[in-house]
């Protein structure tokens, strides 16, 4: 077996996706990795116990930590992302939470990432704003219990999703933590979508480094692999590094080909 990447987790949502759900954990155990983040696995946001069991033993039994999920997103395939700030879904996305900690309490997973979802045609945004910031604060204080963290993620790519910056994210904090003294909502660092969007990743790093809770990396344009665009992942990292950050770095880019991690250099392969 390969000897490990610490530094590295690997989002099985997005890459070995040539594998079944269930066999990815092991897949990227198999590659070297001991730790692993996904979306919300399941098609449902309360999913049959069956298949939350599945899924549990799959990870265990792949020797990896499962240190990120997202709660559930709605209809992904569909343009969805989120049910956070839709009041509609108030009681599916609390019931969704309780599910994902309980899962948490099995493999130990410390990161959540909440999707704010979209703005809907014919609702008050002040509407959804104000459910959002009720559904973070119940996430918070429910994640609280174990010491985890809610994660706020601008995103790239989808018109009606309000969250494109680190600011736009950074207020959906302050809202939450203003208001219940909460402190464990932090900012999710995508740096794909932040480049995409605009945003000067150095200066978000610059800016907010006490507020990044997660990172994850791809290269632009294209959302591939390090190396296949024009972004400097390297000093970017490097950049987060010097300024305090030594959490996880999810690689959650997009490859098809036989060996999607050959681009990591051996001195990026474990914690320095």
């Amino acid at each position: 077996m390969a000897a490990a990447h610490p530094r590295f987790v690997v989002n099985c949502s997005v890459l070995l996706t040539e594998l079944p759900l269930l066999q990815r954990p092991r897949a990227a155990r198999a590659a070297g990795f001991d730790a692993v983040e996904f979306w919300w696995p399941f098609d449902d946001p309360v999913p049959p116990d069956a298949e939350v069991e599945a899924f549990v033993q799959a990870v265990e039994e792949a020797g990896v930590r499962l240190v990120a999920l997202n709660f559930a997103g709605g209809d992904m395939a569909a343009g969805e992302r989120g049910l956070v700030s839709d009041p509609a879904h108030r009681e599916a996305f609390r019931d969704n939470v309780d599910i994902a900690l309980g899962i948490a309490d099995r493999l130990g997973t410390k990161a959540f990432n909440a999707l704010y979802g979209n703005r809907r045609s014919g609702l008050d945004p002040r509407v959804q704003d104000t459910t959002a910031v009720e559904n973070l604060t119940y996430a918070a204080r429910r994640a609280a219990d174990t010491d985890a963290t809610i994660l706020i993620e601008p995103l790239s790519g989808v018109p009606g999703y309000p969250l494109k910056t680190a600011a736009d994210a950074m207020s959906v904090i302050e809202r939450v933590s203003g208001g219940s003294g909460l402190t464990s909502v932090k900012l999710l660092a995508d740096l794909y979508h932040l480049h995409v969007n605009g945003d000067d990743v150095a200066a978000v790093i610059d800016r907010y480094i006490a507020h990044i809770g997660h990172v994850q990396i791809a290269d632009a344009p294209g959302r591939g692999a390090p190396g296949t665009g024009r972004m400097d992942i390297a000093g970017h990292l490097a950049r987060l590094e010097q300024a305090g950050y030594h959490g996880r770095i999810s690689l959650e880019y997009q490859d098809h080909s036989p060996d999607p991690f050959a681009w990591l250099p051996a001195g990026w392969r474990t914690r320095r």
